[in-house]
């Protein structure tokens, strides 16, 4: 194998991953909108997928550090593949409802958070194995994500529209079935985190290897305000993604296919900005970009909605919106290896996961009554402000000021 080979696969695998998990965050909040036409009950099915990747995703770091995430990752997207291929089959044989479909999509989210942090636990060893700086990989890899956002978004507006939410969760399966092939045959045993001769802390309990997690989470300033800032702009997100944009859509007269169309061109922006970031990142001020790319990733395309404004100017702000989010992920990507020793970047991985995602299960539902109280214009003004605020903590909290400087890991 080459030595791109090992970030090539990884790249694969998380475009399939992410635009399969992209397209059902999409087709799942769609079906319940469309169906019960409560804003309400579309947040809270949202809420019971959310809540249990969480708490998933913060459980799960020890036993990927002790077991290795690749092969975490690859177990974890096959058995998705089962989960989700439950929700066409039960729809097919007439017994999916509500309360069928609550415990399905809190499966799905227990299965997609260990993968997840798995593949992002990953990057290091990639790094070292492809012989690239390691900006250059989370550039690459945030790249690929964006393009997995652009496929998924995509497609999930034309399938949707073509053949339901329901049948169109079949690629979503297909997705991670690809993921998980691509993680077994293209990713070598040696990008596993976990080593073949036991660790000095192999014989931790996995209380003290949670706990020993937490404390290098906790004593970095840097990774704490990462941490909180991300969690309330993340929760404006899904607010954003799963509920306001679909309700303004609907709103304003146009098909489900347009909920796909912005969400691909906003994505699809973000390519071309990671492409960019992942050649650059290591010679930008991390602090400055990290600010405004922010600030044009959240609130501008919120408020542009909120505004009223027709399409021709819309689509041009997502544009715009999307290329600057493209750097977000490759800054925050290297910080984070940066800063975690080696041995615990599972565990760390996935407690900063779990974090900065803590408020995301109840973003459909912040949204639902927001929507149900004020109405959606309304509801995308006030978070476009809200998300402003946190965005503006860089500036506010000196913690911030240590992103420039690159902090000496310790393995």
């Amino acid at each position: 194998m080459s030595r791109s080979g090992p970030l090539v696969a990884l790249a694969a695998a998380t475009v399939a991953s992410t635009g399969g998990t992209r397209l059902s965050a999409i087709a799942i909040p769609w079906l319940v909108l469309t169906t019960t036409g409560n804003p309400v009950l579309t947040g809270a099915v949202s809420l019971a997928e959310m809540l249990p990747y969480v708490l998933a995703k913060a459980l799960g770091g020890p036993l990927i550090d002790r077991v290795g995430a690749r092969r975490v990752a690859m177990w974890c997207d096959a058995c998705s593949v089962a989960a989700i291929a439950l929700l066409p089959i039960l729809f097919w044989a007439g017994l999916l409802s509500i309360w069928v479909l609550t415990p399905v999509v809190a499966l799905i989210g227990v299965l997609r958070a260990p993968s997840d942090a798995s593949k992002q636990a990953m990057v290091p060893r990639i790094a070292e194995l492809s012989a690239v700086p390691l900006e250059r990989v989370t550039g690459v890899l945030g790249a690929s994500d964006r393009l997995a956002g652009t496929l998924g978004a995509a497609g999930a507006g034309v399938l949707i529209a073509i053949i339901g939410p329901v049948p169109a969760l079949i690629a979503n399966a297909a997705a991670f079935s690809l993921s998980a092939l691509i993680v077994r045959f293209g990713v070598p045993l040696a990008a596993n985190t976990a080593t073949a001769e036991p660790a000095p802390e192999a014989s931790q309990t996995y209380g003290a290897a949670f706990a020993a997690g937490w404390a290098v989470l906790r004593g970095d300033p840097v990774l704490v305000g990462l941490v909180v800032m991300i969690a309330f702009t993340n929760l404006f997100d899904q607010a954003y993604a799963t509920l306001l944009l679909p309700v303004w859509v609907r709103s304003s007269g146009l098909d489900v296919s347009w909920v796909g169309i912005l969400l691909a061109v906003f994505s699809g922006a973000a390519i071309a900005g990671a492409a960019l970031a992942a050649a650059v990142a290591e010679r930008v001020p991390r602090l400055t970009i990290y600010t405004i790319g922010f600030v044009c990733a959240g609130p501008v395309p919120l408020m542009t909605l909120a505004l009223g404004a027709p399409l021709p100017v819309i689509l041009p702000a997502f544009v715009l919106s999307g290329f600057a989010a493209g750097f977000l992920n490759p800054i925050i990507g290297a910080l984070l290896f940066e800063r975690i020793p080696a041995p615990m970047v599972g565990r760390v991985i996935a407690l900063v996961g779990a974090q900065a995602w803590a408020l995301i299960p109840f973003g459909g539902l912040y949204a639902g009554l927001l929507v149900e109280n004020v109405g959606v214009a309304v509801a995308l003004g006030a978070t476009a402000s809200l998300y402003l605020l946190a965005t503006l903590a860089p500036v506010a909290l000196p913690s911030f000021r240590q992103m420039n400087r690159k902090a000496p890991v310790q393995a």
